[in-house]
């Protein structure tokens, strides 16, 4: 599921072509999407909410029927704490059917964004959104991003869960309106970086925009600095890049990136929900998934590997806790 890739266009070009609302219309733009497993390829990764320790399509126990939660409850629980992350899923029903949420002008292109959201036991990961597929209409003057959110309230049974919603069918919407929440961050941060730059942006977005910035000063140093160094040194280790690839120096950063996007994601959900994590957890998952982004390590360097993660996994901890002193 790659996408086409474009020419960039640079920051002037962007701010000097005009942008247009186009009205927004409600419709499914496709037929449901396929099952889960064919999404998973070697140049598709998740960006969200990981328990790396289980397998993503373990069949497990049986699982009770998910139709009795009611979309519309769902929806006013994000609403009472986002209304950016409301108006985002309004109109998308849970079916797994694609749904035009956005619509702009770009100069001569048109740029939509379709979003489909699809709820189901599906293993041990709580949220899943992969990052925007993009199809280029030449003719048309179209680009559509489509993005699929999984949505799988596999915790159900969780004791500090329980102990707060003891009615099922309340736990399950208030579960599936948390790992929505999450997802839909994922995405609003997708259409800030994909959309023109003169089109009106989210205050998640600029908000996790201060947060990078943030992360990226001194101020954070030394505990940036060490998660930097540890992704650097994984990166060397990783057979698929040359000793001296113009793509590591980019590939650090767009996984340092990752995982600052992470915890501006999870403390967000956090803050509105309540039952949060700790650091430690978070980066021990985290720490996991970035390592999977890499790929393989060589064989005879696996001890020196594991040591380099775990050193990444207290560094991250240390720069999580100071993110939250903020």
């Amino acid at each position: 599921m790659q996408g086409v890739r474009t020419k960039k266009v640079s920051p002037k070009e962007k701010n000097s072509l005009p942008v247009h609302r186009v009205q927004d219309k409600l419709f499914p733009v496709s037929s449901p999407v396929p099952p889960v497993a064919i999404y998973f390829s070697p140049f598709t990764y998740p960006v969200s909410n990981p328990a790396l320790n289980c397998s993503f399509f373990s069949p497990g126990p049986l699982y009770l029927d998910l139709n009795i939660y009611r979309e519309t409850v769902i929806k006013a629980l994000i609403k009472e704490q986002n209304e950016d992350l409301y108006r985002l899923i309004e109109r998308v029903k849970f079916d797994g059917k694609y749904y035009r949420v956005k619509c702009v002008r770009f100069g001569e292109w048109k740029h939509c964004w379709d979003l489909a959201v699809r709820v189901q036991f599906c293993g041990m990961m709580p949220g899943l959104t992969f990052e925007p597929r993009k199809i280029i209409y030449r003719e048309d003057k179209k680009i559509i991003y489509r993005s699929l959110v999984l949505v799988n309230p596999y915790e159900l049974w969780e004791r500090k869960l329980v102990e707060k919603l003891w009615n099922l069918r309340d736990r399950i919407e208030y579960l599936i309106a948390k790992i929505l929440f999450h997802e839909c961050i994922h995405i609003l941060i997708f259409l800030g970086k994909t959309l023109p730059s003169d089109f009106k942006q989210t205050n998640i977005f600029f908000e996790f925009k201060e947060l990078l910035k943030f992360a990226n000063s001194k101020k954070l140093c030394p505990e940036s600095c060490g998660v930097q160094y540890h992704l650097r040194n994984l990166v060397d280790l990783c057979p698929n890049f040359s000793e001296h690839s113009e793509e590591k120096p980019e590939l650090v950063t767009e996984l340092y990136e990752f995982l600052i996007h992470e915890k501006y994601s999870i403390k967000k959900t956090d803050l509105a929900f309540g039952l949060p994590c700790s650091n430690r957890k978070i980066s021990q998952n985290y720490v996991k998934l970035a390592a999977l982004k890499m790929g393989p390590c060589m064989e005879f360097d696996k001890k020196i590997w594991k040591k380099e993660i775990n050193r990444l996994q207290k560094d991250l901890e240390k720069l999580y806790d100071r993110i939250d002193d903020i």
